[in-house]
């Protein structure tokens, strides 16, 4: 690893690099002829969007050295973005706003993203593969849910990719509309300079503030909406 994982995200060493056989089990067992393939990323943040990336693959071999997003440094990913966005056969982005989050849950929020995110592909797929070990996507699509497919599946590893680099780019434009939270480095998520930027400054707009880190902010107290939610999901 030559990146920190993102919080709730610890990585474990000796991973093996991510191949197509768990997309062409799928396709097997469930006779499906389109299959695409999700992963998100922004779970864990305090402030930004939660972003779920589908990805259709493309021609076989898929590009060399992709790996889940979380094991690859910044400068592989860069690299990498730009060959996938020339192999994938389509791809689509869903989110869901910090409000979002705050009002619905997350669990509702990653439903919402992901039924964005297939609903921006230009062809809707036969089957879904997904990250995690449960269907968020739900009905009426058909779905394949498999822990650690960001780091087995090609599919899935290049959707990882993408919306990490996707959600990345996003919160470097939110430092310049709301600076001084370091938005360009933690892109969102909480660190000792970030939880004192809140306490200092409050929370921005982008800010869920629902989420029970913002207890060690009481001054703050009015500006919170929303349900009361723990902020501990990871990705």
């Amino acid at each position: 690893m030559t990146e920190p994982a993102e919080p709730g995200e610890p990585v474990e060493p000796g991973v093996g690099v991510p191949t197509h056989a768990l997309e062409d089990e799928v396709l097997a067992a469930t006779g499906a002829s389109r299959l695409a393939a999700l992963d998100e990323v922004g779970r864990g943040a305090a402030a930004g969007e939660l972003v779920v990336c589908a990805v259709v693959p493309g021609p076989r071999p898929a590009p060399e050295g992709l790996a889940d997003s979380k094991l690859l440094s910044a400068a592989e990913r860069a690299r990498l973005e730009t060959v996938l966005l020339g192999w994938v056969e389509a791809h689509a982005f869903g989110a869901a706003s910090a409000a979002e989050i705050d009002d619905l849950g997350m669990a509702r929020c990653l439903t919402l993203a992901a039924t964005r995110a297939l609903a921006g592909l230009p062809q809707p797929p036969d089957h879904v593969l997904l990250d995690g070990p449960h269907d968020y996507v739900g009905h009426p699509w058909q779905v394949t849910a498999r822990a650690k497919a960001d780091r087995d599946s090609i599919a899935v590893a290049a959707a990882s990719v993408l919306a990490k680099e996707h959600r990345d780019r996003r919160m470097r434009a939110l430092a310049e509309t709301w600076p001084g939270y370091g938005f360009e480095e933690n892109v969102g998520y909480l660190s000792g300079a970030h939880d004192e930027a809140l306490g200092r400054l409050g929370p921005t707009p982008e800010h869920r503030t629902s989420w029970r880190f913002m207890e060690s902010h009481p001054q703050w107290e009015h500006a919170r909406r929303g349900v009361v939610q723990l902020s501990l999901f990871g990705g």
